[in-house]
């Protein structure tokens, strides 16, 4: 069954290099957000999009660039990885507007509005939350124009409440888990995953282990408990996969991500990553299609998990 659906990972910031995109096309993955900006403004975003081109090319016998809902489906059909261009931070935007078309026209399709601290929009999930500002609106209001879907899997609570009321797209939770299973900054309360589904919004759900309630003890299986935690609040068609796989990374890469900014103030800890047993490589997952057949999970909800709802999402926001 895996080889035969779309499998969608709503988030993966690994090293981006060849045994990457291979582990890629071993675990069957259809197309993937790829992190090329966190913490860097618009000069060195670039950079970081034209050397993911450069991967692209290089790989063009296994990777291809998805700007469209028809790229999934053709990278499907071509037995291709698609790559989706994302940023876990809008700090790229700095303070022109016109930057969120020119990086929607190279391929930039979903964008985290901030990553833990604040920024000139809006404010992350480690810090004292004032909500949306003024320029935040407009900046949603022109990713809703040009076809930009709004990631709110960092940002604090006040402002994701702020942005999922004030765009007239649906905006998504990229990549978390829920707090009702283990109380965490970066985890979802019952109440906020229900208030993003309501307002017609999409989860999609990590496996990082420093958020699982077994962290470096976890199995694929509890990775599946999590995901069926949060299908319960919000229905199987809201849910989808977002793995927020690191691989190939060491500490000073974490070291970087963990500080505001990179450079200043550490927020948080995250001691040693260990991926949940049958989830270590991107490779590996097969094992996860594996394991929601396996806890009853109908072909139908599988499917739909593992891409089918990412692919309605990017169609709402994107068109086709």
């Amino acid at each position: 069954m895996h080889n035969d659906i779309i499998v969608i990972d709503g988030l993966i910031i690994s090293k981006w290099e060849r045994s990457t995109f291979e582990d890629m096309r071993r675990g069957g993955i259809t197309a993937a957000n790829c992190t090329v900006s966190v913490w860097e403004g618009f000069q060195d975003t670039m950079n970081n999009i034209a050397e993911m081109q450069k991967y692209i090319l290089d790989n063009s016998d296994i990777l291809m660039q998805v700007n469209t809902t028809a790229d999934i489906k053709k990278a499907k059909q071509e037995n291709k990885t698609g790559i989706i261009l994302g940023f876990q931070n809008a700090h790229a935007y700095e303070d022109k507007l016109g930057y969120i078309d020119l990086f929607k026209q190279v391929g930039v399709g979903i964008v985290q509005m901030a990553y833990n601290t604040q920024n000139l929009i809006c404010t992350g999930c480690y810090e004292k939350d004032k909500g949306l500002s003024d320029y935040g609106r407009e900046v949603v209001a022109e990713m809703n124009r040009v076809g930009v879907l709004c990631d709110l899997s960092h940002v604090g609570r006040n402002s994701a409440r702020d942005i999922i009321e004030c765009s007239k797209q649906p905006v998504c939770y990229s990549h978390c888990l829920p707090a009702g299973l283990k109380e965490h900054p970066r985890n979802k309360s019952d109440e906020d995953l229900k208030f993003i589904a309501d307002r017609n919004g999409f989860v999609g759900v990590t496996m990082f282990p420093p958020f699982l309630p077994k962290g470096v003890d976890s199995t694929v299986d509890d990775y599946v408990a999590a995901i069926d935690y949060i299908i319960n609040i919000v229905g199987e068609e809201r849910v989808g996969v977002g793995t927020d796989f690191t691989q190939g990374y060491d500490r000073p890469f974490f070291d970087w991500i963990t500080h505001d900014k990179g450079y200043g103030r550490k927020l948080t800890e995250f001691g040693e990553i260990i991926n949940p047993k049958g989830m270590q490589t991107i490779g590996d997952f097969p094992n996860l299609t594996a394991a929601m057949l396996k806890a009853g999970w109908s072909n139908t909800k599988t499917e739909r998990i593992m891409g089918q709802n990412w692919v309605t999402i990017l169609e709402e926001v994107w068109g086709k």
